[in-house]
């Protein structure tokens, strides 16, 4: 039993992730619920070829049920469904405003997500003036390939939120290394804690 109120978290994984136990999305939902609280890890449809109207779907399937006696509740979504959460706070999707705070991991940018058939439907929409429905970090590599303008410039300034920017650490996915990421682990037990790049071994 934890030895503090559980919380529940929504982990949403990107284009082309089919949940490989070594990403650090599955590593992190181990341990978190291995800490006794409640954690929603879904595979979404069709992971290569995703819809936008279909992930849309799923994902007001789980905010609907989104734990409501949790002390709190958190997203934590990665690349392309970091994308998909601001598609859903555009339309104000039902459940949307349910959870207490939101971790944006590596957005690819509207360039990078035109560029590609299979997933062009998910291009943003539009982000000056979108308003985000909870507290909102964005946390993305200095070099990632899949978001060639930064972080800041292509989702931070006009979301006006701060990136936070790790050096090296391309994707945040496996070809990066990660892996065990002990960093979101503790924010997502402490807000206040600042992310980090993963350990050098």
């Amino acid at each position: 039993m934890p030895t503090t109120p559980s919380r529940a978290f929504l982990i949403l994984h990107g284009w082309q992730n089919h949940r490989p136990e070594a990403h650090w999305q599955h590593w992190l939902a181990d341990r978190l619920t291995a800490l006794g609280h409640r954690v929603t890890y879904p595979q979404l449809p069709d992971p290569d070829t995703p819809s936008l109207e279909t992930w849309l779907t799923e994902l007001e399937g789980f905010l609907t049920d989104f734990a409501p006696t949790a002390s709190e509740r958190a997203v934590i979504a990665h690349s392309l469904s970091a994308v998909l959460w601001l598609h859903a706070a555009a339309r104000d999707l039902p459940g949307v405003t349910g959870p207490d705070r939101v971790l944006l991991v590596a957005p690819p940018s509207a360039s990078v997500i035109r560029s590609h058939p299979e997933i062009a439907e998910f291009t943003p929409p539009p982000l000056p003036g979108l308003r985000l429905p909870a507290p909102t970090h964005l946390v993305a590599g200095d070099n990632d390939p899949y978001l060639p303008e930064g972080a800041q410039q292509a989702y931070g300034t006009p979301l006006g939120l701060t990136a936070t920017i790790l050096p090296g650490a391309a994707h945040l996915d496996l070809d990066a290394g990660y892996g065990p990421w002990p960093s979101v682990l503790e924010w997502c037990l402490n807000p206040r804690t600042e992310l980090r790049t993963r350990p050098q071994h």
